[in-house]
């Protein structure tokens, strides 16, 4: 009996709350795929590496997941999504401030 009421309820459910419910595991998978990001490309040159699509995609997850967090009004987690994006900007800067600057 639990099944069908949860899936009454998920029937009566706002389409608002199932786009909102989308964008928060769409946040959690960018999140996600950042490891394997890194993990295949550190085994393609055979160390340990940070490529640039890491930061780039540790930025949009976090984005996205702060997005959640902020229609859900969940402050713990605004808090914790918020605070590491400055520092995934920072360092997507810093690669890309690197890529241009002159040989020396």
């Amino acid at each position: 009996m639990n099944f069908l009421s949860h899936l009454y309820t998920l029937a009566m459910a706002h389409p608002l709350d199932t786009i909102w419910t989308s964008i928060g595991f769409l946040g959690q998978a960018v999140f996600g795929i950042r490891f394997l990001i890194q993990w295949l490309r550190s085994e393609q040159v055979g160390h340990s590496v940070v490529p640039i699509a890491f930061w780039y995609v540790s930025l949009a997850g976090g984005l996205i997941s702060l997005a959640y967090a902020l229609h859900l009004q969940a402050w713990p987690l605004v808090l914790g999504q918020a605070m590491p994006i400055p520092i995934y900007a920072r360092n997507l800067y810093m690669v890309l401030r690197d890529r241009r600057a002159p040989a020396v």
